[in-house]
């Protein structure tokens, strides 16, 4: 019995050891030089002054979502970011029950402009998302209504940020000639049509200044 229990006891250990070292994993950072973490007002109240000293060398920032939704702390985590040196950015959730113009019209009445900003980002994944699933042309019409006038505003090319289901449903990686962030745990994306330019690596990474859970993410050199 004694020897069941120490047993038991050796596999708990491995398996908080384990489970801890997946909280503070990232990939290697001579590999990819930047990396960054993505937020919104699911993260609560962010110590902004604490991410700098964590490798924390950029951070993307949920603005908008839909056609009228805006991040109740887009606000104030877009200043906090800039305060402490942290290069950012502004994402926003494109939903598939809203037109592409009216998302656009909001994400762009709520992102500052900055010229040293990270090029803005659309978020497109199921997850999250209406239940409405329009075909591949309606979407894509869309689509180019959303990037046309954001492109106009910011100067820069978006970004796209797809999850494999989405891509697979859609081929956006593939029809929409923009640089894409790709997202898969751990290992690096192997899918795609194009190399990706962000990974999403983690999605559970701990860092001090953040409570719970933080997506952790890093740039191709």
């Amino acid at each position: 019995m004694l020897r069941i229990v120490a047993v038991l006891l050796l596999l708990a250990a491995i398996g908080i050891g384990g489970w801890n070292y997946a909280l503070h994993w990232r990939p290697s950072e001579s590999r990819y030089p930047r990396q960054g973490i993505d937020v919104s007002h699911h993260q609560g109240a962010i110590d902004w002054p604490a991410l700098p000293a964590q490798q924390v060398d950029f951070a993307y920032i949920k603005a908008t979502e839909g056609g009228d939704h805006r991040d109740r702390r887009f606000a104030e985590n877009w200043a906090a970011a800039g305060r402490v040196g942290i290069t950012r950015g502004a994402y926003h959730f494109f939903t598939l029950c809203r037109s592409g113009a009216d998302q656009a019209a909001n994400f762009i009445a709520t992102v500052p402009l900055d010229p040293n900003a990270l090029p803005p980002v659309i978020d497109l994944e199921f997850g999250g998302n209406c239940a409405a699933r329009p075909s591949t042309a309606v979407l894509i019409t869309e689509l180019a209504a959303f990037i046309r006038p954001v492109e106009a505003r910011f100067g820069k090319p978006v970004t796209l940020y797809l999850t494999r289901e989405f891509d697979a449903a859609y081929g956006l990686s593939k029809r929409v000639q923009r640089p894409l962030w790709l997202r898969r745990l751990v290992l690096e994306p192997n899918w795609g049509a194009r190399p990706w330019s962000i990974w999403q690596a983690s999605s559970f990474r701990r860092v001090r200044g953040i409570a719970g859970r933080v997506d952790w993410n890093v740039m191709r050199p």
